[in-house]
């Protein structure tokens, strides 16, 4: 099983680098890192179970409503890959289910 993720910034069309993330399994952090320059953070491997994505998007963002955005979501078949993109502004996010 491997997880990724992509950060988007809708304000400038671009993809959102340096950004910190960290993922969550059980209260504690299992893995953390930052965006790469296509924005991209990938090779993870949370295992099954319940996890937490947590962006670190007030250090991103000079000024927004959502200092931190976090993703929760279940790993249900540790065989398939999971990649939660998130698409950034100050006052909005969303985030789907990606492949």
């Amino acid at each position: 099983m491997s997880f990724s993720t992509h950060v988007l910034d809708a304000v400038t069309g671009r993809p959102a680098a340096g950004v910190r993330v960290r993922l969550e399994h059980e209260g504690r952090t299992v893995a953390e890192g930052r965006t790469d320059d296509d924005g991209r953070l990938k090779g993870w491997d949370p295992g099954p179970g319940v996890h937490r994505v947590v962006f670190d998007t007030g250090a991103y963002l000079r000024e927004t409503f959502y200092p931190e955005v976090v993703i929760t979501f279940t790993v249900t078949d540790p065989g398939q890959h999971y990649h939660v993109p998130l698409l950034l502004s100050p006052y909005a996010y969303s985030t789907y289910r990606g492949s």
